[in-house]
């Protein structure tokens, strides 16, 4: 069946989560950081979608800025530096506008020379949506960013998936999503998306119900993938 949209993930995928704890390891009064800003990173974001997944299954739903400032507090303690006001302040700080992946513009600009509509569908809540997307520039190459704030859960909830269709009118088979997490491939994909998995990291494939139909290791031949048949 023809694609006619191509929906992304955000965190992960297009931007890159590890760049807030790089960057600030870099910048002036960040040697604390320096040493060990790869093992923060990964426990800040490992927890920040623990915490989605928890509050999805206990309906304690809170905005992904909560949850985000949440898993930074834990990481933070976890690795010795819960005194850094400063830097906890500058980590959240850079969250708001992380870098995309350096594919990520000529990769959207493709999709949409050739005539399919893009998107984003996020855990991320609006706000943190557009701070993102604005920063990187790549504003005017999405036709829609969704959050879950509309329907008050995370993914991998079917009420997150089922806003594509009713965003674009179209079927599960006609939408291609593209996540770096493989939960949320599986997951989209036994929603019906044909799916595909950026694994970065070379990570195992998840064992779980559903599989992606494919898995890359960036974003450059999405578009290829897009239109084949």
């Amino acid at each position: 069946m023809t694609i006619k949209v191509a929906v992304f993930d955000a965190y992960g995928t297009l931007f890159d989560v590890a760049a807030a704890a790089r960057r600030a390891s870099q910048e002036s009064g960040g040697a604390a950081l320096a040493a060990h800003w790869q093992q923060l990173a990964a426990t800040w974001r490992d927890k920040q979608l623990q915490y989605t997944w928890l509050r999805a299954i206990t309906g304690q739903h809170e905005p992904f800025w909560r949850v985000t400032v949440d898993a930074l507090d834990f990481a933070l303690e976890a690795h010795g530096l819960s005194e850094q006001a400063t830097l906890r302040d500058r980590l959240l700080a850079l969250y708001r506008e992380l870098d995309a992946y350096p594919e990520v513009p000529e990769m959207l600009s493709r999709l949409r020379a050739g005539g399919l509509p893009t998107a984003i569908l996020s855990n991320g809540s609006p706000e943190m949506l557009l701070d993102a997307v604005t920063s990187a520039g790549i504003g005017d190459l999405l036709d829609a960013v969704l959050s879950v704030e509309d329907v008050g859960v995370y993914k991998p909830d079917a009420r997150v998936y089922s806003m594509v269709g009713a965003r674009f009118d179209c079927t599960p088979k006609e939408v291609l999503f593209v996540s770096s997490n493989g939960w949320d491939a599986a997951g989209a994909a036994g929603f019906g998306f044909r799916t595909i998995w950026v694994n970065r990291a070379g990570l195992p494939m998840d064992r779980l119900p559903d599989r992606p139909a494919h898995v890359l290791t960036d974003l450059e031949s999405v578009p290829e993938l897009a239109t084949a048949p």
